[in-house]
């Protein structure tokens, strides 16, 4: 089931808790479900089952502007606790339009961040999204 561990590594990943689509061709439920981080080159999701090393996935990102949308390969997968950690690969072009949606990932958690601390509100991934996209989407990338 793990892949080459070293795969984990190659990129800096950003913590991130927004929603995703995980599609799969075999017979694993299509649905949402918890990203843990993100990189130029992949992502690692919760699941409640395991994926297969190799196994190829399609990923949305609906919380972004404009939706993410990407064909990754399985390259790891561990058990934690009663769920698993899921890396994957992402797979094909678009180098440019994944490093835009990296970046927005990021500003997006930041944006959490910054709520918690100036306001006491506490957001949930899927909130923040849609409040950072209401205020600032329109303007990226240049609202630094």
């Amino acid at each position: 089931m793990d892949g080459n561990w070293s795969e984990k590594r190659r990129y800096i990943r950003h913590p991130a808790d927004v929603p995703i689509y995980v599609s799969s061709p075999v017979s694993l439920p299509d649905k949402e479900r918890a990203l843990s981080n993100i990189s130029f080159g992949g992502l690692c999701f919760s699941s409640e089952v395991p994926f297969e090393y190799g196994t190829v996935i399609a990923i949305k990102i609906s919380y972004v502007r404009p939706p993410f949308e990407a064909r990754g390969r399985v390259v790891w997968c561990a058990r934690k606790a009663a769920s698993f950690d899921v890396g994957v690969e992402f797979d094909g072009e678009g180098d440019a339009f994944r490093a835009r949606m990296v970046e927005q990932v990021c500003r997006i958690e930041r944006y959490k961040e910054e709520v918690l601390k100036n306001e006491g509100r506490e957001l949930t991934g899927t909130q923040a999204a849609l409040e950072w996209i209401n205020k600032y989407a329109e303007k990226f990338p240049e609202n630094k």
